[in-house]
């Protein structure tokens, strides 16, 4: 019998168990969609952390600290920084407006302080970039269970949907937040637990660095991997510009924001899940490059991590270990699917469609799509090279395309939607330029994303001159 693929199992059934238990306190779309807006500290700062460190953060960063060492971990550095931002600057100001006029998503914040059709491009684009990174976090856990049950990838991803689809229909935000109480205390135990014991099986840190130099065979790249800026200025540039907005304007971030019961717990819970990011951002680094120390020739990066933990740690250890890297994407996943069910039912959906939709038929609309979210998201888990490619897709798009609009719409009245759609669009279109025909490369040090980021912020400042908001103008 396989003790590893039981524990994991075990811990799924469990996971589905309480999304079934908490659906039973589901009265209507409030708890649906933001838990009734009564979330303590402590609740939301678990239901921020838990998806915060998903798969990206664990299974994809372990995965670059293997292939390019330390400075992979500025990936969550950098994430952990636009999580500062959404603690003090754009999380209680939304959070106000969002408790002062009942919204559930950012989209009905962007309708509020633009147009419905704003909502709608930012909808649809959200919808589609979020299924991919859905696809990564069902990438992640496939990686974790071919290594504990030497399954395919394509049963993995299977499997994964299955239960993250599961437990997410019964209750939604409200299911959610419980299983993420227990998927966050196990992931943080078990990354706890699994680094002295990897690390003293490569011989600490000396032996690490040893092994390291041994299989390179080459000063140059040793150098480079064990530097903090291995990877390069252009790379990490582009972290921080394609993942620190992203963490403060994610429409799941924001809407898990909205549950908040006051701008005080926004504040902060928020900062406590920056802090812990900001701690844990060496981890995974750490034990990829304890994999590359003793596996170099492993055949895919993201096996790195889920490899690691099994072959040394003693059993315990392994099984604690591989639930917390399985909690991690199960946790992430959720949160995915708050953001796919949320763009198509209540930005899309009710917006365009049927705006007297009921709660109930809300809900079950709701419920509908994670289902079909969940079969799309397996195909393209399956067709995608590794979680840090899908991840990239998600960032982009939803960076290049919200953050001119979200930052000038909370603190200035003089931007309008026409400015906020052809920023949206030129940003888009630069992005796609850049990357096929320029090799994702952008200006000076900056890559594709991060210029056309920087264009977006531009023509939103000099359209505030030039087609301001007509509303204040005319006041």
């Amino acid at each position: 019998m396989n003790w590893y693929l039981m524990v994991i199992a075990l811990y799924a059934v469990l996971l589905i168990a309480v999304g079934v238990i908490i659906s039973r306190k589901v009265k209507g779309a409030d708890d649906f969609f933001v838990g009734g807006r009564k979330m303590a500290p402590f609740l939301l700062f678990i239901t921020l952390v838990a998806p915060n460190i998903g798969a990206g953060s664990t299974v994809g960063v372990a995965g670059m600290g293997f292939t390019s060492g330390i400075s992979a971990a500025w990936w969550i550095i950098a994430s952990a920084v636009g999580t500062f931002i959404l603690a003090f600057v754009i999380g209680p100001k939304i959070w106000e407006i969002a408790k002062n006029h009942g919204f559930y998503t950012l989209g009905d914040y962007l309708e509020y302080r633009y147009n419905r059709y704003f909502r709608g491009l930012i909808s649809l684009m959200m919808a589609i970039g979020t299924l991919a990174i859905f696809a990564g976090q069902l990438m992640g856990i496939a990686w974790i269970l071919s290594v504990v049950a030497e399954i395919d990838k394509t049963t993995g991803v299977l499997i994964a949907s299955v239960v993250v689809v599961l437990y997410f229909c019964a209750g939604g935000f409200l299911s959610a937040v419980y299983a993420n109480l227990i998927e966050a205390g196990v992931k943080l135990v078990g990354f706890i637990v699994a680094v002295p014991l990897v690390l003293s099986f490569v011989g600490g840190l000396d032996g690490l660095q040893a092994k390291v130099v041994a299989n390179m065979a080459d000063v140059a790249k040793s150098t480079a991997y064990f530097s903090f800026d291995g990877l390069g200025n252009t790379v990490i540039m582009g972290f921080f510009l394609m993942l620190m907005p992203s963490f403060f304007l994610s429409p799941a971030l924001i809407g898990k924001v909205y549950s908040a019961r006051d701008k005080n717990t926004v504040r902060i819970s928020t900062f406590a899940c920056g802090l812990v990011m900001l701690l844990f951002s060496i981890i995974p680094v750490t034990l990829g490059m304890a994999a590359y120390a003793i596996a170099p020739d492993l055949p895919q990066q993201d096996l790195a991590l889920p490899y690691v933990m099994k072959e040394c740690m003693p059993f315990w250890a392994s099984a604690l270990a591989l639930a917390a890297i399985f909690s991690a994407e199960i946790s992430a996943a959720d949160a995915v699917l708050y953001m796919i069910t949320t763009s198509f039912t209540k930005d899309l959906y009710k917006s365009f469609i049927n705006p007297n939709v009921s709660d109930e038929s809300l809900i079950k609309g709701s419920r509908f799509v994670t289902v079909m979210a969940g079969i799309i998201g397996i195909g393209l888990a399956i067709v995608l090279p590794n979680v840090i490619s899908a991840l990239s897709i998600f960032y982009s798009l939803m960076s290049v395309s919200i953050t001119a609009p979200l930052l000038f719409g909370l603190f200035t009245k003089r931007s309008s939607a026409s400015a906020a759609i052809i920023s949206t669009i030129v940003g888009i279109i630069v992005t796609v330029g850049l990357d096929l025909f320029n090799g994702n490369k952008g200006i000076w040090i900056l890559n594709a994303q991060s210029t056309a980021i920087m264009l977006t912020l531009i023509i939103m400042f000099i359209m505030m001159f030039v087609s301001p908001n007509k509303k204040v103008i005319n006041k």
